[in-house]
């Protein structure tokens, strides 16, 4: 049987710490400090480990329309997607100025792709096309 550390991050943690504090500072007189530091790594024995994966065909099997989110802000636009069961999303700036997407709320729906309406399967990328509200 296999012994484990309980961690080994506060190890190296405090080691690293130690090595830091101890080596930048010189001591009165004239002297050093050496710290010796060990690092304990805990590996565990190779165990049987079971894979359970569902048929392809269940997969990709499953079909969502595609929701209408025109008009919509970029943020609530997602939200319709995914709800939808759509989160492969790719956002585009409609002006071509290609600019981030970064507050989305401050984005309007200008369009996207597929077209609302269509029955597309759960790993379809859906561009949604936005600018700034």
């Amino acid at each position: 049987m296999a012994k484990f550390v309980q961690s080994a991050v506060p190890v190296v943690g405090v080691a690293a710490f130690l090595a830091v504090a101890c080596n930048t500072a010189p001591q009165p007189g004239g002297t050093s400090t050496t710290v010796t530091i060990e690092t304990v790594t805990a590996t565990a024995a190779p165990s049987a480990t079971a894979t359970v994966s569902a048929p392809a065909s269940a997969a990709h099997s499953a079909t969502i329309k595609v929701p209408d989110v025109s008009g919509m802000n970029h943020q609530d636009a997602q939200d319709a997607m995914q709800a939808a069961g759509l989160y492969n999303l790719r956002e585009v700036d409609s002006s071509g100025k290609k600019r981030m997407m970064i507050i989305d709320r401050s984005w309007c729906q200008t369009g996207q792709d597929p077209k609302p309406g269509t029955v597309v399967s759960a790993d379809t990328v859906v561009t949604l096309f936005a600018d700034k509200c």
